[in-house]
């Protein structure tokens, strides 16, 4: 597979497109891809996304892809390397902006496509990309390097929060999650190909609770059980799968640590009320689980 290699911290390159030139392939770095305007498909880790205007992807050293375009599409994409959030700046080196960018930079989300769906975040980050173009082509000017810096950071918060209510739904009105329950969210998305570091004597060990006191805990902060959670985590996943890629149900279920197909069709259709293989034919491959 082709790799291509990125020497500085950070750089933007933008560019319209009829037809996609590279062979699949990943990177040494970071991408955040904002397509401006067009149409066509992202093939994204064995998936197959359609994109439109206003969509964005992040991708990682690892993540494999390329697009089919379908109408001449407007391409931005913001790179930078590991190094560009180790710099000197305080700002990026505070423990919860730490905790914000390993979350965004570690942990699987590309199954899910486009991070954004709302159109007011989407204006959002419109807004936000076009502060960032501006002081990037004038970054000879008095405090262009600071605006930059602050304008990144609050576009990477935006994709954040976003990964966090696609991973974990919208939290009820005036409640706040801990600080404890968050990172145990994150440990959760990070580790959700890895059975053994799921269980619960494993989290709690990881934590440095007891297990029924984690028990009691998670339960408390979000009205059901730790494993309830990550069931109906790994059946949404499991639903990405069935939507956009081509990965048969048995390959489905040994990613995600089911014992067989049969295991994994039992679950899914008791929250689902279909089997995979029924949600798969639906014609829109929509669902609503129970």
């Amino acid at each position: 597979m082709k790799r291509f290699n990125q020497y500085e911290p950070f750089n933007i390159s933008r560019f319209e497109l009829t037809q996609w030139p590279y062979p699949l392939h990943n990177h040494n770095h970071f991408e955040i891809i904002f397509i401006h305007e067009g149409t066509g498909f992202h093939l994204l880790n064995e998936h197959r996304f359609a994109y439109q205007a206003g969509d964005v992807f992040l991708l990682g050293p690892q993540d494999a892809h390329l697009f089919e375009i379908s109408t001449l599409t407007r391409f931005c994409y913001v790179r930078f390397t590991e190094l560009f959030f180790q710099g000197d700046q305080k700002e990026w080196k505070e423990k919860h902006w730490q905790q914000t960018i390993e979350y965004l930079f570690h942990t699987p989300y590309q199954a899910c496509g486009s991070l954004v769906k709302d159109a007011g975040e989407k204006r959002q980050l419109d807004h936000l990309l076009n502060v960032l173009l501006h002081e990037y082509d004038h970054r000879s000017q008095q405090f262009a390097d600071n605006i930059l810096d602050y304008t990144i950071r609050s576009i990477v918060s935006i994709l954040a929060r976003n990964i966090s209510v696609q991973a974990f739904g919208d939290w009820p009105a005036g409640v706040k999650r801990s600080l404890a329950l968050e990172q145990l969210l994150v440990y959760i998305r990070q580790h959700i190909y890895e059975p053994e570091k799921l269980r619960m004597e494993h989290l709690a060990d990881q934590f440095h609770y007891s297990p029924n006191y984690l028990s009691i805990f998670f339960k408390r902060q979000t009205g059901e059980s730790l494993q309830q959670y990550i069931l109906r985590y790994k059946l949404k996943l499991v639903e990405t799968r069935l939507q956009f890629s081509n990965w048969s149900i048995s390959q489905i279920a040994f990613e995600l640590g089911f014992s067989d197909e049969s295991h994994l069709s039992k679950l899914f259709k008791k929250y689902y009320l279909l089997t995979p293989g029924e949600f798969r034919r639906l014609p829109e491959q929509k669902a609503i689980a129970k």
